[in-house]
């Protein structure tokens, strides 16, 4: 796996002390459920829907488990303490986790939640009203709504600030692996399957800061300013008799009806069709105006309330303990897996490699295979229907009719 060049001499730079993995989940054992517990109080136990402990349809390796959502139309709340608690300080943040829509997802979420709160992080109500410092992953629902979320948590604004520029998500059956680095300068970058989809400067791309200019509080636009770029042509008079010209007109080749009788039928009269000399209401011709100024344009100064914050970047100020999913979804399937919050890029990289990056050409195989499978079965059903077609006889519909 190649992560790009910034981000990895980004995380070198400022990454003198050995790297810490804070959680790493795979699945691969019944005991996931000691480690994970499900938002029992979010939500009526009718509207929750149940996880599944499978590889799924097609995949990598049997062996290689992963969560998946296993009912329509429920919502879906899990959460896990981290090994270890992650503070933003001098070092990158990274979250890494793996995604696959067997379903064909019409609408629902799949993004991942890192949390604060320590001993006081009431895991069974966890649910979409609990604070979160980090909201990232993706998000369909129907064909205009596709989108990896990336949504951070500000200290400063107490507010979750949603990325200004969408960021690309992948829509089809396959495992996809989303990573998102946080970096001490100030400085984001998304990758999905290692391909960079976002990165910059976090004051760019999130609303951290307020705007550096504002409106000039004292000035107005002058009463005498001119901002018409045309005018009425004065000299541009209406002719004599324009209003008189009726839009409509009685047809003159027109004639009554021989059989017409005025005494049963009425007075007759010929229909109507358009004037061929009617041509509008008269509008007065515009002319360029020669006192325009062109558009008033509101002088800026700068912001007395503008301050750069070096501490964008710190989503985890006071310590992030819990990782979480709490989804809703329609068409039911999605998967998860492969899940790592680390202060390395390194880590990331290496993690990717052993798992996401191991399994995908096998999964892809088995993939292809399954699809065969399914056309195949689809035409020999499609055959079956018309050879019954073929036997069929309308005098047995017709009976006695016949």
């Amino acid at each position: 796996m190649k992560f790009s060049l910034c981000a990895v001499l980004a995380a070198a730079c400022v990454a003198p002390s050995a790297a810490e993995i804070f959680m790493k989940e795979q699945f691969n054992d019944d005991a996931w459920t000691s480690r994970w517990t499900e938002s029992s109080k979010w939500k009526p136990a009718s509207e929750m829907g149940k996880w599944k402990h499978t590889a799924g349809q097609w995949y990598g390796d049997a062996e290689d488990k992963g969560i998946q959502t296993s009912e329509d139309a429920r919502f879906y709340g899990l959460s896990a303490k981290m090994d270890k608690t992650f503070t933003s300080g001098d070092k990158p943040l990274v979250i890494q986790y793996s995604v696959k829509h067997e379903q064909n997802l019409d609408c629902g979420g799949a993004y991942i939640k890192l949390l604060p709160g320590g001993d006081k992080f009431d895991s069974a109500s966890f649910g979409g009203d609990t604070p979160y410092a980090v909201m990232f992953g993706p998000d369909v629902c129907g064909t205009s709504n596709k989108k990896t979320h990336v949504i951070l948590h500000s200290d400063k604004k107490d507010d979750n600030l949603l990325i200004k520029k969408e960021v690309s998500t992948e829509t089809d059956d396959l495992t996809h692996l989303y990573t998102l680095i946080l970096n001490p300068d100030n400085t984001f970058q998304v990758l999905i399957d290692n391909k960079s989809v976002r990165k910059g400067a976090l004051d760019e791309h999130f609303d951290f800061l307020a705007e550096k200019e504002i409106k000039d509080p004292d000035a107005s636009k002058p009463a005498d300013w001119v901002d018409q770029a045309k005018m009425p042509d004065p000299e541009d008079k209406k002719p004599e008799g324009w209003d008189d010209i009726p839009a409509e007109i009685a047809d003159p080749d027109a004639t009554k009806p021989e059989d017409w009788d005025d005494e049963d039928d009425g007075e007759w009269e010929p229909p109507m069709i358009d004037n061929p000399e009617y041509k509008g209401p008269w509008k007065q011709k515009m002319i360029d105006n020669p006192d325009y100024k062109g558009k008033w344009v509101h002088p800026m100064i700068p912001n007395p309330d503008y301050e750069y914050d070096e501490g964008m970047y710190k989503v985890c100020k006071d310590g992030c303990t819990h990782v979480g999913f709490e989804i809703w979804q329609v068409k039911t399937g999605t998967l998860f897996d492969d899940i790592i919050v680390t202060d390395s890029v390194e880590e990331a990289e290496a993690f990717a490699q052993e798992t996401f990056f191991k399994k995908k050409d096998a999964e892809k195989t088995m993939y292809d295979e399954h699809m065969e499978k399914e056309r195949a079965a689809e035409g020999d059903a499609e055959d079956d229907y018309m050879g019954d077609m073929g036997d069929f006889d309308m005098g047995d519909m017709m009976g006695d009719e016949l």
